[in-house]
């Protein structure tokens, strides 16, 4: 699969771009602030309806402007798609594909997909359980976008059932021997039965997604740090996830089981929401026991495992984007992600100066990211490079801005 043209107007530093692109490396480099990151957001956001650097969409829209347009033709096997995506921060998306308005953005997942590689993703070792939630997820809409509404709808169901548990308390603890707290019993157990329904198919793709990674991870992990502590994941459930055919009667008999606890803290206890992918390293969890180098290997084993999962199961390659990465690597692990660049049907690289680059990392096309002063503000422009002198202007400016 890959990306044939971009198309983007108000997206973050963008008033308006159009790049066409093609198979194998493009390099946009730029001093940090100039938007070079911001044109494979807006990429990423297509194929996971996410950004991996905020959680909302109002920063997505460029400063002044209603609203954001994405707009993507992507190539997969000969067959050709363009995806229409207008990001409104105050109202609701909308999507088409080619000339077809579709019913929800989710539609549109699968059409183009990417794995991303970024500082950010220092997180999935060091961060909070959302974050590992997170990336789980993301697979699991990239290989079934079926699940992506599943999981959505387990979340509004979630945020009813906690507003209930918070606006309800008094009532709640009253019981069945007030009118209104049997009403709001009765409220709380139509709400478990669809929590439990729609969180057992959450936890049901998860776990069938970790069995799937079980062996890509390890592999990925050694082949980065031969000389470290085996790697290996777990999934670990707020329930008990034993047999996965009865998911959804152990979470109702869970959340009856954690009633009266919830009530008295006005949040929902049990649940996918309060699950973690467990990454170990040894006998010991990762988190808080992992070198630097150590969780930046992990991290980026996580990425190719992903990388490989869905080259083999979909039989293309995903868009590999590997956004101001290599500053941030050592040699060994730069030549480990050019070895899988190389692999790639198309990759798209964002550094700041040619030095963050590997040696043997050959691009086809270079564009350089630069920004103008206007009236409204700052914007980014786009031009391709002829040779390599651009880039070592680039880094003297950087050498001067950082004095």
């Amino acid at each position: 699969m890959y990306v044939r043209d971009l198309d983007v107007r108000d997206f973050r530093s963008w008033p308006e771009l159009n790049v066409q692109l093609g198979p194998g490396i493009t390099l946009f480099v730029g001093r940090n602030g100039f938007g070079k990151t911001n044109i494979v957001e807006a990429i990423g956001y297509t194929a996971h309806l996410s950004s991996h650097r905020v959680s909302h969409d109002a920063p997505l829209v460029r400063q002044g402007a209603d609203s954001a347009r994405v707009s993507i033709t992507a190539v997969n096997q000969g067959r050709e798609l363009t995806t229409h995506l207008l990001i409104k921060p105050h109202a609701a998306n909308q999507a088409q594909i080619n000339r077809t308005r579709l019913r929800s953005p989710r539609e549109l997942l699968g059409v183009v997909k990417t794995v991303l590689f970024s500082p950010e993703d220092l997180a999935l070792v060091r961060g909070e359980p959302a974050g590992r939630r997170a990336y789980l997820d993301s697979i699991i809409a990239s290989r079934t976008p079926r699940l992506a509404g599943v999981k959505a709808d387990y979340d509004k169901v979630l945020k009813q059932r906690n507003a209930l548990l918070k606006s309800a308390s008094g009532s709640l603890r009253r019981g069945y021997s007030d009118s209104d707290g049997a009403a709001a019993l009765a409220t709380l157990d139509t709400w478990d039965a669809q929590l439990s329904r729609l969180g057992a198919q959450v936890i049901a793709a998860r776990l069938a997604l970790v069995d799937a990674l079980l062996d890509h991870i390890p592999a990925a992990y050694s082949g980065l740090a031969p000389e470290s502590r085996p790697a290996h994941v777990e999934y670990k459930s707020t329930i008990d996830t034993s047999d996965r055919e009865v998911l959804e009667a152990v979470l109702l008999t869970e959340l009856a089981a954690a009633r009266q606890r919830e009530i008295e803290r006005g949040i929902s206890l049990v649940g996918p929401h309060r699950d973690d992918l467990v990454l170990n390293l040894g006998d010991q969890p990762a988190k808080g026991f992992a070198s630097h180098g150590e969780t930046w290997s992990y991290a980026i084993a996580l990425r190719l495992a992903e990388f490989n999962l869905l080259r083999q199961e979909g039989g293309s390659d995903p868009v590999l984007i590997l956004d101001d990465v290599f500053a941030e690597l050592d040699a060994k692990r730069r030549k480990q992600l050019v070895h899988l660049a190389a692999e790639a049907e198309q990759v798209l690289i964002t550094a700041a100066v040619d030095e963050d680059l590997p040696g043997n990392l050959e691009p086809i096309v270079r564009y350089r990211v630069s920004v103008e002063d206007t009236e409204t503000g700052r914007i980014s422009k786009l031009s391709a490079e002829d040779s390599a002198e651009d880039l070592a202007q680039d880094a003297a400016e950087e050498g001067e801005g950082n004095e």
